[in-house]
């Protein structure tokens, strides 16, 4: 521990607007001797234990930096040394096409710290969204008990010197969770011109990507992968009915009487007698034709 952070402890602690929070009333310090955390006495909030890296100590007073406060200046400028460094690497591949597939290493590494800040960031904001809120809940509390001191005056319950103590105390109060909210909003607006760099700085390579995606799906046959729907008006009833071809004619099939005299009788035994029949028949037959 170094002579100035032991001159740190009895110290009055402020906020960065002059507001007094407590007094420091010891530390918390590591194995090698640094300070981790200080202990603030804040009062009827009880005993806070606040990072080191979130007090200045300025003269005779301590200066408490909130948290959003450094996390939202550690975002903006990782997020901003990227950014240059991802632009210079496009210039340099831009410039010399052999060097494409060196940068192509670094290239992805950068991408992948951009994407990591980005979960940083969606943090961030959840406790810039936060804090603003706690900010306007103050406004409104201030508002109120200089509203009430008005009324207090008016009615002659309480004294003219009373009400501006009251009225000065508020308008301090207002002031400053004015400035704050004010930074807060020039942080949030930081952040978003910075997201809106980085999208314009990957919107050429993405567009290329999307390009060609394109042209391998037109390349092949399209495909329909929905079905028609089916007619959903119902059928008039009045509609032209159907005309049914009429079925070819087939003749009507022999009867029993037919059948029986063509069909071929068996052959009979050759005898005499048969065969001069066979052959009485077999001359009809030919005079016949």
């Amino acid at each position: 521990m170094t002579r100035d952070d032991i001159d740190i402890i009895g110290k009055n602690v402020k906020d960065m607007y002059g507001t007094f929070m407590g007094k420091v009333v010891g530390t918390i310090t590591d194995i090698d001797g640094s300070i981790q955390s200080v202990g603030v006495d804040c009062g009827s909030q009880g005993l806070q234990q606040i990072q080191y890296e979130q007090l200045v100590v300025q003269g005779e007073v301590v200066i408490f930096i909130p948290k959003w406060r450094l996390d939202s200046q550690r975002l903006l400028r990782e997020k901003q040394l990227t950014l240059r460094r991802l632009k210079a690497l496009i210039d340099i591949v831009s410039e010399n096409d052999d060097m494409k597939e060196d940068a192509e290493i670094i290239h992805e590494k950068y991408k992948s710290k951009l994407a990591s800040l980005d979960e940083i960031e969606h943090e961030i904001k959840a406790k810039l969204e936060a804090r603003m809120t706690e900010l306007d809940d103050q406004m409104k509390s201030a508002k109120m008990l200089l509203f009430d001191a008005k009324v207090q005056y008016k009615s002659n319950e309480i004294s003219e010197t009373t009400f501006e103590t009251v009225k000065s105390c508020t308008s301090e109060v207002i002031e400053h969770v004015n400035h704050e909210t004010a930074e807060i909003s020039n942080v949030q607006r930081r952040i978003a011109d910075l997201d809106t760099e980085v999208q314009s700085t990957l919107a050429p390579q993405k567009h290329l990507q999307d390009s060609a995606v394109s042209y391998l799906d037109n390349s092949g046959q399209i495909v329909q992968t929905s079905l028609p729907e089916a007619p959903t008006e119902p059928i008039s009833s009045s509609a032209t009915p159907f005309e049914v071809e009429a079925l070819p004619h087939f003749p009507e099939p022999p009867t029993e009487t037919e059948v029986r005299t063509t069909v071929p009788q068996p052959p009979q035994k050759v005898t005499s007698e048969t065969s001069n029949d066979n052959d009485n028949d077999w001359l009809a037959r030919m005079e016949a034709q």
